[in-house]
């Protein structure tokens, strides 16, 4: 009797399991609540990606739309790298929980509990940006630390939007173009 309970109950949960329906993917953009407008200009430290600038630097970033590209200047103020808004292909934020310096300094104290210094976290949020290189003909992926959460959705918000990508959450992106065949 319990062999054919369990039979049963195999049998149902296979056939529910075969007769399931798929949702269909959403491309559709999510409405976005619309974020307060990006400075002109503002402080980032560049973290690395793109090919012949392998220091960290703070600096600022700059929306250049007389010749449609985001541009880094460095510490002195002076132009280091521009990236053609054509040339990006996806505009994205990544945060990593990281301990802070503080947490660091505690947890090393020897001192009964010092260790739970190290619980002591911080998020830092970046901006990616991936892009042809129209220089190198080569893809990269270009790292920005933005120092706050609505500057940052700010920024990829109005970045996007310049370079005409399209938006997928919280990032945007540049659609392929299909190939026919001719």
């Amino acid at each position: 009797m319990k062999k054919l309970g369990l039979i049963s109950i195999v049998v149902l949960s296979l056939s529910v399991l075969a007769f399931a329906q798929p949702r269909p993917v959403e491309n559709a953009a999510k409405p976005a609540a619309p974020a307060k407008l990006a400075p002109a200009s503002f402080e980032a430290k560049y973290e690395g990606g793109l090919f012949g600038f392998t220091d960290k630097e703070t600096g600022t970033l700059k929306f250049d739309d007389a010749n449609q590209r985001i541009v880094f200047l460095g510490k002195n103020q002076k132009e280091r790298f521009g990236i053609p808004y054509t040339s990006l292909l996806v505009v994205s934020p990544q945060s990593r929980s990281v301990t802070s310096n503080t947490g660091n300094v505690v947890s090393h104290i020897p001192l009964p509990g010092a260790g739970l210094g190290s619980l002591i976290r911080e998020k830092r949020r970046y901006m990616m940006l991936q892009f042809n290189d129209p220089d190198a003909d080569a893809r990269g992926t270009v790292s920005f630390k933005i120092e706050n959460k609505e500057l940052l959705d700010s920024v990829i918000q109005t970045l996007g939007e310049k370079a005409k990508l399209t938006q997928r959450g919280d990032a945007y992106y540049r659609p392929r173009v299909a190939k026919t065949d001719i």
